[in-house]
Parts: structure tokens; C-alpha cells; sequence
């Protein structure tokens, strides 16, 4: 998505976070996925989308200890119905050997097929330590009844047993099972990607925003990631704007553009990476220009407003400054001025009556 020249653009800071998640309306849901899109198990394009069995079991491996185990590179795989070129065959490989899913007969794993709650159910049982010993007499009713004393099922509805999952329900699923504890153990799942609890019952994620989020940096088309990031590339999980992509994929935008933005979560190893062209999906893009005016309130000739970046093509964007933090970065006492480069990284984009565009700015970086 290009940006629109001459469109007024309202910036907001998300106030003391370096996060590379979109803020939602709703404080709730926006809460569960910018958690579960910041443990890098999965990334919400379409909630309503239903999700497959192949796409589920990576979903299980991201969200175990395996997750830093998996290499593109070495694909490979036990089923008959899963190439080894798949992207999923080593995490259905993983999924498979620790028993959180099972294949079919004639040795198919059906991964096209969509996941099922009682499937996904018996999985994340399996990742917090359950196995057949712990559930008497009837299998499948003992294992639902657990599920629920767990409260693994919070914000999941009336859900029956056969029923096939969207991504909204694999959302919750998986924010769900961060907050429980394993068999045996008095800390959550979630500790094992630095996750607290805060007062009211919730996973924190900005404790792990402060410790565990890097960002952002510039990387030129000149330059590889692997120079800055503290993990191997090839045991890394991708976002491009949003969407999962290979190093490939970057590579090719670094040439396209120039230059990208990166985030990366080094608990997870998962690399986010914003380019100029952006996500119709999440909002999340970047501006690049120089700073070619910054505007005052003419009651406080010490607070800017607004600025104008101007990019190398001439478009010009002007943009509302509408936090501290931000405000004071343009100011006279900032390090921003007229005349400098600077990168925004935007998010939360929509499209008025009018037209006009509406950003939030999570960062930017003096170019």
C-alpha cells in the first residue's frame, strides 16, 4: 500500500514501547494479540480465517522449547502427504515426534485440512505436560474437562468438540495457554519466553518489550541482518510487513527499497521487518524523507504540532505530532530539526470519509 502525498497523517507514539504490533479498538482482544504476535506463535491477518493442520502444528512449535530448533534449511518430514520442500515439514516433523498431533492412516498428515478444537485441545494439553496417563475412563471427555479446569477455553465461546478453529480462536487458544501453568509446576508457560502475570490476571508483555524487543534498526541492501541480530537466521521466524516470509523475501525488498526496518524478540527469535510499501493487513509501514518544516501551536511556540517530511521522490507528507514523547524529539530542545532525515515506523492506518489517512507512530530513527 503507497502512501498518499500531500495527506494530512496523525502520529501517535505507542507511549514507552518499541513493540512492533498494531494497537486495536478493542483493549482486550488487542492485548491477547499483541502478546501472541510478540512470542512470534503467530501472526493475525484474518481472524476469521480458519487455520489448517499444517499452519497449527508451526503454531505448536513456536509456542514450545523446540521453537529455536527448526531450520528452513533441513526440511524434512515423516509423512507421505508432506513434501520436504514444505515450510511446514519440519515443524510437523517436531509436532509429530512429541506427540502433540498424530497422523492418519496410510501414513497422511492431511496438513490442508483445517484444525479441529478436540485437535487442538489435546495439543496444548500435551505442551503443558499432560499424557494419556492423567486422563481416566473416557479419553476425550476427561482430557475437555481438564481443558476447561485449566481455563484454556477463556474468550473461546460455546466451542464444540468437532468444530474447526479461525485464527481468532487459535488466538486465544495459545494466550490461553501462556497463562497456565504445566503439570507440576507453579510458573506459567509463558516464563519460558519471559512473561509475567500482572495484577489483574493478565500476561504482561511489557516486561518482555523491555528486555526481549530490539529495535528498530536500519538495514541497508548493502548489509545482512545476521550482523545484528544475538541467534542464528536459520532457527529465526520472519514477518515482512506483517506477513511470514523467508530471508529471501527480505533480501528481495531490501534490493527493491534500500533499505528495511527490523525489529527482532531474541526469546522467540522471531525478526519483524517494515518496508515503505507496508501492510494493508496491519497498517504497519515506514516513511522516509527529510524534515522540511515542524509547526507550532501559536499559543506554545515550544510545543511543534506537526511536520513535513519530504521523500526523495518529492512526495510530501504532513504529519501531527501528538505525544510527549514525540513532540519533544522535534523540538528545539530534540534532536530533530529541519533539514535532517528521519525514518517513521507508522501503524494503525485507516481511510476517513474524506480520504485522509490516519497513522500511529510505534518509532522513528534519524536517518
Amino acid at each position: 500500500m503507497k502512501l498518499k502525498p500531500m495527506v494530512s497523517y496523525v502520529l501517535a507514539v505507542v507511549a514507552a514501547s518499541a513493540c512492533p504490533i498494531s494497537a486495536m479498538a478493542d483493549s482486550t482482544y488487542d492485548l491477547r494479540k499483541r502478546v501472541v504476535e510478540l512470542t512470534g506463535i503467530m501472526n493475525v491477518e484474518n481472524g476469521s480465517r480458519y487455520v489448517s493442520r499444517a499452519e497449527f502444528a508451526a503454531m505448536l512449535v513456536r509456542a514450545s522449547e523446540y521453537r529455536s530448533t527448526v531450520s528452513q534449511a533441513s526440511s524434512v518430514s515423516v509423512f507421505a502427504d508432506v513434501p520436504v520442500t514444505s515450510e511446514y515439514a519440519p515443524h510437523i516433523r517436531i509436532a509429530a515426534r512429541q506427540g502433540w498431533m498424530k497422523g492418519y492412516l496410510g501414513g497422511q498428515f492431511l496438513p490442508e485440512e483445517y484444525i479441529t478444537f478436540q485437535d487442538a485441545a489435546k495439543a496444548l494439553l500435551a505442551l503443558l505436560g499432560y499424557t494419556n496417563e492423567d486422563f481416566t475412563g473416557e479419553q476425550n471427555g476427561s482430557r475437555m474437562a481438564k481443558f476447561s479446569y485449566l481455563e484454556l477455553n477463556e474468550e473461546l465461546g460455546m466451542i464444540q468438540a468437532d468444530e474447526i478453529l479461525t485464527e481468532d480462536n487459535c488466538l486465544n487458544l495459545f494466550y490461553n495457554l501462556l497463562k497456565a501453568k504445566p503439570k507440576g509446576s507453579n510458573a506459567i508457560y509463558g516464563s519460558i519466553m519471559d512473561l509475567t502475570m500482572s495484577t489483574d490476571n493478565e500476561l504482561n508483555p511489557l516486561e518482555m518489550l523491555d528486555t526481549s524487543v530490539k529495535g528498530p534498526y536500519v538495514v541497508k541492501k548493502n548489509r545482512t541482518m545476521s550482523s545484528q541480530l544475538p541467534f542464528s537466521m536459520d532457527k529465526a521466524s520472519f514477518y515482512l510487513d506483517g506477513k511470514p516470509c523467508t530471508k529471501t523475501d527480505i533480501k528481495t525488498a531490501q534490493e527493491e527499497f534500500g533499505y528495511v526496518v527490523m525489529y527482532y524478540n531474541a526469546s522467540s527469535k522471531t525478526v519483524w521487518v517494515y518496508t515503505e510499501e507496508g501492510s494493508e493487513t496491519t497498517g504497519k509501514m515506514v516513511i522516509k524523507g527529510e524534515v522540511t518544516n515542524i509547526y507550532y501551536q501559536s499559543s506554545d511556540v515550544m510545543t511543534p504540532t506537526a511536520v513535513t517530511i519530504t521523500t526523495d521522490d518529492g512526495d510530501m507528507y504532513e504529519c501531527s505530532l501528538t505525544t510527549s514523547d514525540l513532540q519533544f524529539a522535534f523540538s528545539i530542545y530534540g534532536t530533530v530539526q529541519v533539514g535532517d532525515d528521519v525514518i517513521l515506523v507508522c501503524s494503525g492506518s485507516s481511510e476517513s470519509e474524506e480520504g485522509d489517512v490516519t497513522y500511529r507512530v510505534t518509532d522513528f530513527l534519524e536517518d
